[in-house]
């Protein structure tokens, strides 16, 4: 039994394109700490900014923490005793916060136009001004009297008075006491009557019982803005922890814009498993312990802790995902990688409507790539050659010019022997190392080289005996009869 408060967590991302691969490092976290403590994983759609919203995104959410075993206990599309959770349909929430803010004199209307607000803030780049931020014009002023200065606008929007002795430090259960900078006068209600993303945040938590918020780094310098905020409504603050941003190799923040793997979809467009990224994702945020490279999420929610997490960004080294990846797809059955591997190549379109016939030959083949299988997106363009009907296989004139002079006698010895051996792997590489290698003195570099190129069209491909198995006798004679035809 769990000593600790039941945590509810939450993830909170906006709709504004494809998810980004730090909603799903924030979601693991918040995921196994709810797990851990006994408590709920909630997801929360942050939809209030209207002009940045694209159609499908808030789907892809959806859809792409559920394939990663990620799903939340409450959210839009499941429900919840805190519904709703999109923020668009919670617009009535937060407007008596707002008015009670301003009454008690912690914020004010402020009516100046973008254009006056970007003259400003240029005009505080040029002077190279220590403090920089709103200059509170409208602060103290009626409607009346702010109309009769420039830079007025006729709707006006909400901003926080920020006192002089705001706290700049707070408690992270990852890094400790943690100082940010002074905040200016943050807007919380937009002109089209829409709360920033601050206010709502903080109501949204609180009316949720969120105790525990898990976001990136980025996001310290806002948490002043936040704990005020909680101050003044008379709410208790809930435990922050700040995770560390993903990096790509040079370093840099990684985003969707500069690295695709930056895309949450990515990693399932080009066939990773879902319990390899999510397995990546945990070595991520404990960078630098390596004691449990490899672990399912039941063992990391067991042996959570916050402590583990390295606040130095990590480095998102996609050859350690390759690596995890290979050693999951190794460990599942030749039944369930076949499942995979289909389901994955119909859902991209690398298949079309495939056959009965082609997933029985893709089931047979499967052993013979799974040794070296990196993604389920490699696996098909390894075995099409089995996969192709023996007139449609198409071989390179080029390779067939480059094959050696004893090409032909080669094939011939090779029909002989596929004609007559037992058709399994182990007898035909012995027919074929008696019929040519042993009895033309050939060696087998160059023997089987004719017969690869026939039966695959490649001069490098799967095993070769293993190969001509699964094609059968028939098929393999038709392909070695093909290419000798033009030898």
């Amino acid at each position: 039994m769990t000593t600790e408060v039941p945590a509810r967590t939450r993830v909170a991302p906006s709709p504004t394109g494809d998810p980004h691969v730090g909603t799903a490092f924030m979601a693991l976290f918040d995921l196994a700490w709810a797990r851990k403590t006994g408590g709920q994983f909630v997801l929360r759609i942050e939809d209030t900014d209207r002009n940045r919203l694209v159609a499908g995104s808030e789907q892809q959410v959806y859809d792409s923490l559920e394939w990663l075993g990620l799903g939340p206990d409450e959210s839009p599309r499941k429900g919840g005793p805190y519904a709703p959770y999109k923020q668009s349909e919670r617009l009535d929430t937060y407007l008596p916060f707002v008015e009670q803010l301003i009454r008690d004199g912690h914020a004010y209307h402020c009516w100046c136009s973008s254009e006056r607000l970007a003259e400003l803030r240029k005009e505080q780049e040029r002077l190279k001004l220590s403090t920089t931020g709103y200059d509170r014009l409208c602060h103290g002023k009626s409607r009346e009297e702010r109309a009769l200065l420039p830079g007025f606008s006729e709707t006006p929007v909400v901003r926080m008075l920020i006192p002089d002795d705001a706290p700049l430090e707070f408690d992270d259960i990852i890094r400790g006491t943690v100082k940010a900078p002074r905040p200016d006068d943050q807007v919380i209600l937009k002109a089209d009557g829409f709360p920033t993303y601050h206010l709502a945040v903080v109501v949204d938590d609180h009316l949720m019982a969120i105790n525990t918020v898990v976001r990136g780094e980025e996001w310290i310098s806002s948490t002043p803005k936040h704990v005020l905020l909680y101050r003044w409504l008379g709410w208790e603050p809930p435990a922050f922890a700040h995770m560390p941003l993903l990096r790509n190799t040079d370093k840099s923040k990684i985003s969707k814009r500069k690295n695709p793997a930056a895309r949450l979809m990515w990693f399932k467009e080009e066939g990773y498993l879902p319990e390899a990224v999510r397995n990546f994702l945990q070595l991520l945020g404990y960078a630098g312990d390596e004691e449990h490279e490899v672990s399912t999420f039941e063992e990391f929610v067991e042996r959570f802790s916050w402590a583990k997490v390295n606040t130095v960004g990590p480095i998102f080294d996609l050859k350690k995902l390759d690596w995890l990846n290979g050693h999951y797809i190794r460990s599942l059955s030749a039944d369930e990688l076949t499942a995979r591997i289909a389901a994955f190549a119909t859902d991209i379109g690398q298949w079309v409507n495939p056959t009965d016939f082609a997933l029985d030959t893709l089931r047979k083949a499967v052993p013979i790539i799974q040794e070296r299988l990196v993604t389920l997106k490699d696996a098909l363009p390894q075995l099409d050659y089995l996969l192709e009907a023996d007139a449609n296989l198409v071989v390179d004139p080029a390779l067939v010019e480059a094959l050696a002079e004893n090409a032909a006698e080669v094939l011939d010895a090779a029909i002989d022997v596929v004609g007559s051996v037992d058709f399994d792997a182990a007898s035909i590489q012995q027919g074929l190392k008696s019929g040519i290698v042993d009895a033309l003195g050939i060696k087998p570099k160059f023997a089987f080289a004719p017969i690869r190129l026939a039966i695959s069209g490649r001069k490098v491909s799967p095993p070769l005996f293993e190969s001509m198995e699964i094609l059968g006798r028939e098929s393999s004679l038709s392909r070695l009869r093909s290419l000798r035809a033009q030898v």
